[in-house]
């Protein structure tokens, strides 16, 4: 038999996650406070270590002072404050390198004792690839706000592109889900060849044979769920990157409306200030009223699907197994969290701990749908051949 995954890899996997989930937050945070152009230089080792002397302060100091941030908003920043916001920036920074010593070092060692089931050495280092493009594609990001064309670009405010903001965003929470749903996949084909997991709380198996179109259908509706669930993510990025919290701090209205006058929906003066001809479609990346309707309109069409798919599984409760009901029902009050979190950081002035705590309840709504993708899905090929294996005593598992 080909090896089969031992459930210390999908525990490896779990904490990886658990440290991507923080390294998310302090991204957050990092744009929050205004911190990520602290840093002007990308040095993926020698750059591990921070400043560890006066000259070596006053050296990146000075850096720092030639950014546009700096002569077109912080001329009156001090050396100490200039600290707090470089630490923040490289804190962030640092737990990248940490997840990366973290993945590829037990990924060697699974792998030089052939530990790994067949296919799941691709899909690691398709992980570990993602990995080493997300800090290239962070320094990207950074970079777009550190160009001197901002210096003499009418209306141009120092700050990264809200494309590259959501890009790396985005890359991150795929490399999360990756991490999350190999990590559970592991654990369940695992727990499937011991006798358990899919045959426990009521038998998958059982549901399946018993009721597989219902089983089908709800098993769609969760990925489609999902997915909404990461668009409206994703679209939060648009609405940092443009600071588009800052206006309209009201809700369900927008100025007293449910829908924003169609001249400031389309306004040609918020295209990218780096692009030289305009086109309406921009308004949906870069004009602020634009893109808040737009997540608002996301946020709103997902809370009602998770509680659709709440509702479905309730009316489904005789058929669907615990594991996937229990699923479900985290995700919708982790939707209501949301939610209320997302109303109170807009009427508050996107203050840095509530925004903060929405980037990260929409990681854990995340988290709650990959969950029950995860236990919908049926064991791995593998699995199965071992299992069928153990049943006829041909093999033994401790």
């Amino acid at each position: 038999l080909p090896p089969l995954s031992p459930p210390t890899v999908g525990y490896w996997l779990l904490a990886l996650a658990g440290m991507s989930f923080v390294i998310i937050v302090v991204g957050g945070v990092t744009r929050l406070t205004e911190s990520g152009l602290s840093i002007t230089e990308w040095r993926p080792v020698t750059g591990t270590l921070p400043p560890l002397s006066d000259a070596a302060w006053e050296g990146e100091f000075a850096k720092y002072r030639e950014t546009p941030e700096y002569k077109m908003l912080n001329t009156n920043i001090t050396l100490e404050a200039f600290k707090r916001i470089y630490y923040m920036e490289y804190s962030h920074r640092l737990l990248g390198r940490v997840i990366g010593l973290c993945l590829l070092a037990p990924f060697g060692y699974y792998a030089l004792r052939r530990q790994l089931t067949p296919g799941l050495t691709a899909k690691l280092a398709g992980l570990a690839v993602l990995l080493g493009a997300q800090g290239a594609l962070g320094w990207y990001m950074v970079a777009s706000g550190l160009e001197d064309e901002i210096l003499t670009t009418p209306g141009a405010v120092p700050r990264v592109s809200q494309y590259r903001l959501a890009a790396h965003l985005g890359a991150a929470l795929v490399f999360y889900a990756g991490l999350v749903l190999t990590g559970l996949s592991v654990l369940r084909d695992a727990a499937y060849v011991r006798g358990r997991g899919w045959r426990a709380h009521g038998g998958w198996e059982q549901a399946w044979a018993a009721a597989p179109k219902q089983m089908r259908t709800f098993r769609l509706s969760a990925y489609a769920v999902g997915a909404l669930v990461f668009l409206t993510a994703l679209s939060g990025a648009f609405v940092a990157g443009l600071d588009a919290g800052l206006i309209y701090n009201e809700f369900p209205l927008m100025g007293g409306r449910l829908v924003p006058p169609g001249e400031e929906l389309v306004r040609p003066e918020f295209t990218n200030v780096r692009i030289r001809h305009t086109a309406p479609w921009r308004n949906l990346f870069e004009n602020p009223t634009t893109v808040q309707f737009d997540h608002r309109l996301l946020a709103t069409t997902t809370y009602c699907a998770v509680g659709a798919l709440w509702l479905l599984s309730r009316r489904l409760r005789p058929v669907l197994p615990r594991p996937a009901r229990t699923a479900t029902n985290w995700a919708w009050a982790l939707a209501n969290v949301q939610v209320a979190l997302g109303i109170s950081t807009l009427l508050y002035l996107v203050p840095v701990e509530l925004a903060a705590a929405h980037q990260a309840g929409s990681v854990c709504l995340l988290t709650a749908m990959l969950a029950l993708a995860a236990v919908l899905r049926r064991p791995g090929r593998w699995a199965r051949v071992w299992r069928e294996a153990v049943r006829k005593g041909q093999v033994r598992v401790r």
